[in-house]
């Protein structure tokens, strides 16, 4: 006799599926690479288990070049991958081979995370884990640090931090949390936010004309932090946040995508900055014609190149 099929918990068609029982399927993003030395770049990368109890861990990358011609060490971009919190991974394809590519062009040292996941962990894990992430390669700033490439290559004046979608998410709530807590080590440069995963009760710019997308974009976020206060909760929705002010760096640069149902988001995010009485400069990348993730999915394309030679002169 065939065994029962299991109650469906929750659903993201083509993406990922959670039942009762606790069985999660994930259909993205369950793939993965070793790490390696690119034979297109040079850029090497290897991972590094950042904390042996809850098991998070980085894939760093270092570039061919590990000094500019000044002899001088390098920018530290630490990176939050997307996902929707849920899904994707530091090891898979799609980002393994996209910071390879933006470690040769801009010339810096990536650490990109790899934060425990929703539902099996849910949130606050993953910014709690990103947190660990960024104090463990502050702990390198002087020189003692476990890993060598982080000792030897690293400029911590220079640090920068960036996502896309929930990982950018991520990158503006460690932003937010570096001009809380003041954290010694390193000097957070900017913050890149690619196609930010952010939300609210109310529906602004093109949400209103996408009732159902923006439905499960919400949705999305309750199944992900069970905690949380709702849709206006300030891990989702900025506008709502009194510490936004609290940015810990001087420059902000954020990209949306025109077709993209978050573009709004983007926009909305750089009014609420502005706002706050946060004394940084905020800038803002729009792709014409292009949707969320464009560059992980189609990274030769006119746009995404171009993205990648902004984020390069922005981390330099």
């Amino acid at each position: 006799m065939a065994s029962p099929t299991p109650e469906l918990l929750f659903d993201v068609p083509n993406f990922m599926r959670v039942y009762k029982d606790g069985t999660v399927e994930r259909f993205i993003g369950t793939e993965t690479v070793p790490a390696s030395t690119d034979p297109t770049t040079g850029v090497r990368s290897k991972d590094a288990v950042i904390d042996q109890e809850t098991g998070v861990s980085a894939r760093i990358y270092i570039p061919k070049t590990t000094a500019n011609p000044n002899n001088k060490k390098l920018p530290l971009f630490v990176y939050f991958h997307g996902g929707g919190f849920c899904m994707e991974t530091a090891v898979s394809p799609t980002y393994h081979h996209y910071l390879n590519s933006l470690a040769a062009e801009a010339n810096v040292v990536v650490v990109s995370v790899d934060y425990r996941r929703a539902p099996e962990h849910p949130l606050p894990a993953a910014y709690d884990d990103s947190w660990a992430s960024i104090k463990w390669a502050a702990s390198h700033s002087k020189g003692g640090g476990p890993e060598g490439w982080l000792n030897e290559c690293v400029d911590f004046d220079r640090v920068f931090f960036a996502g896309d979608s929930a990982g950018a998410n991520i990158a503006h709530h460690m932003g937010i949390r570096v001009g809380s807590e003041n954290p010694d080590g390193f000097k957070l440069a900017g913050i890149a936010l690619i196609h930010p995963y952010f939300g609210g009760e109310e529906p602004i710019g093109g949400e209103r004309d996408n009732a159902a997308g923006k439905a499960m974009g919400d949705k999305l976020w309750l199944f992900a932090c069970p905690t949380s206060s709702g849709l206006d909760d300030p891990l989702f929705n900025p506008g709502k946040d009194p510490n936004i002010s609290k940015m810990g760096c001087g420059k902000v640069l954020v990209c949306v995508g025109e077709k993209d149902m978050l573009r709004d988001r983007g926009w909305y995010y750089k009014e609420e900055l502005v706002k706050s009485g946060w004394g940084g400069v905020v800038e803002v990348m729009e792709a014409e014609g292009e949707n969320h993730v464009f560059h992980l999915i189609n990274p030769t394309c006119d746009n995404a190149v171009a993205m990648l030679k902004r984020l390069a002169a922005f981390l330099n």
